[in-house]
């Protein structure tokens, strides 16, 4: 039974040909919690194995038509996007439905901060938000929010003042009678 919060291995998102296109492995921070997690899931541990573990999974889920795939004794859930696949790595004895409740919000952030076009060039265009996005959604590899739009509003970047000053006579006339009060109390005063 696995008693730990740590769910997540690893984020990954490759493009159309294979090519890591950001890679974001979790370890957690004590031997305690990896134990659960089994001997397999730390095996990730060098860019070698990583590279060789992304390179193998590609070729298992480059074509669209799955979500879900044990893979090298990992549990991997993925989901396509126009020239990208989207991953999330985790130990096979995770809740595949939190996962895949996990991965389809993180997804769903993406596309509102993209406007629509999660592809790879507007990934790398707004590498800052997506990874920011990442990070609000998992910590270290916890889970902690399956809000899409939650995500999307605490990592989207502020709109520009649209508030409208209008300035017309009565403005201009209002603010020269509160001036004149104000002088005209500052002359009494120092009288």
């Amino acid at each position: 039974m696995n008693l730990t919060l740590y769910t997540i291995s690893a984020f990954i998102i490759m493009d159309s040909e294979g090519h890591r296109v950001l890679a974001k492995y979790y370890r957690p921070k004590s031997a305690e919690a990896l134990a659960p997690l089994g001997a397999k899931a730390s095996a990730l541990n060098t860019l070698k194995d990583q590279k060789a573990f992304e390179k193998g999974l590609w070729g298992k889920t480059k074509k669209a038509g799955g979500d879900i795939i044990l893979y090298q004794d990992h549990l991997a859930l993925y989901r396509h996007s126009l020239d990208l696949i989207i991953y999330y790595v985790a130990s096979p004895a995770e809740n595949e439905l939190m996962l895949s409740t996990a991965l389809n919000s993180l997804v769903d952030a993406f596309n509102l901060l993209l406007r629509g076009q999660l592809e790879k060039r507007a990934v790398l265009e707004n590498l800052d938000l997506i990874l920011l996005c990442l990070d609000e959604a998992v910590d270290d590899g916890i889970i902690l929010d399956t809000d899409s739009a939650a995500l999307a509003s605490r990592v989207s970047r502020a709109k520009a003042d649209t508030t409208e000053i209008v300035i017309n006579e009565q403005t201009v006339m209002n603010a020269l009678q509160i001036m004149g009060e104000r002088v005209r109390g500052q002359i009494a005063r120092g009288l």
